[in-house]
């Protein structure tokens, strides 16, 4: 049995959330940092882009969420753009898993599945084929990398960093989408399935992170040891992030964080 560090749950910027992903996954490179989980949720609703997408939409810097202007912030994973709206983010950084891309993806995607089963809901993979790379929508197909109720619905979309012999992997559960903010961002009118009954049911944000907690210690046959961030690896976190332009945030934004607890 593995030890694993489990970074209590917080809302932040996206820009807050994908440096401090990145980070870990460097940390856990170098030797410095041992295999992670972690959840959270951004505060403002942001758009997040594919990690080689580097045009959007012009009126998505118009945007407005509940008086507050869309975050446009850039993923260190690949993939396309994902409203982070309602949602709910899970973060694994992790290394030493054996086979291809795809099987790592279905390693990691187990926790998931088992989590969402012990709260009543079956998941599957996706089938969409190479068409979803003409898709700006993540959510708008659903490949064998994503996980999708009966009825279609794509639940969790997942992206992946590899390096040397270490993954990132983290991915959005949506749980409570706002379908016009979301017509907005995307400007269609033929969207993907609503979420079922039995999938709203579910949605509450802190029984979901309990479900997913307890079936990652049996997957990843591992003890979670809760720590959150200290003042050190803030510190260490804006460094970080000053030597890397896309993913920088203010001193603000690291306080504000700090107290965010979900």
């Amino acid at each position: 049995m593995t030890v694993w560090r489990l970074i209590p749950p917080f809302s932040a910027s996206g820009a807050v959330h994908m440096a401090l992903d990145a980070w870990l996954l460097e940390q856990h490179i170098q030797g410095n940092h041992p295999p992670t989980l972690r959840f959270y949720t951004w505060e403002p609703a942001a758009i997040s882009l594919g990690y080689h997408q580097r045009h959007y939409p012009d009126h998505w810097n118009t945007l407005i969420w509940q008086g507050r202007s869309l975050d446009i912030v850039q993923r260190p994973t690949g993939g396309r753009a994902v409203l982070h709206q309602g949602d709910l983010t899970y973060a694994v950084i992790t290394s030493g898993l054996s086979g291809s891309r795809m099987e790592s993806y279905r390693q990691i995607c187990e926790f998931l599945i088992q989590g969402w089963r012990s709260l009543g809901v079956e998941l599957q993979y996706g089938e969409a084929g190479r068409g979803y790379i003409h898709n700006p929508n993540c959510f708008g197909t659903a490949t064998a990398a994503d996980l999708i109720v009966s009825n279609g619905y794509k639940l969790i979309g997942s992206a992946q960093k590899r390096c040397a012999n270490a993954i990132l992997q983290h991915g959005s559960i949506r749980l409570h989408p706002d379908l016009t903010i979301f017509q907005q961002v995307f400007q269609s009118e033929s969207i993907e399935p609503i979420a079922p009954n039995f999938v709203l049911e579910k949605t509450s944000v802190k029984p979901v992170i309990a479900a997913l907690i307890e079936s990652a210690q049996a997957c990843f046959n591992s003890e979670f040891q809760l720590e959150p961030l200290s003042d050190l690896e803030w510190n260490l976190l804006q460094k970080f992030s000053t030597s890397n332009p896309k993913l920088y945030f203010s001193t603000a934004s690291i306080a504000e964080s700090a107290n965010a607890a979900i």
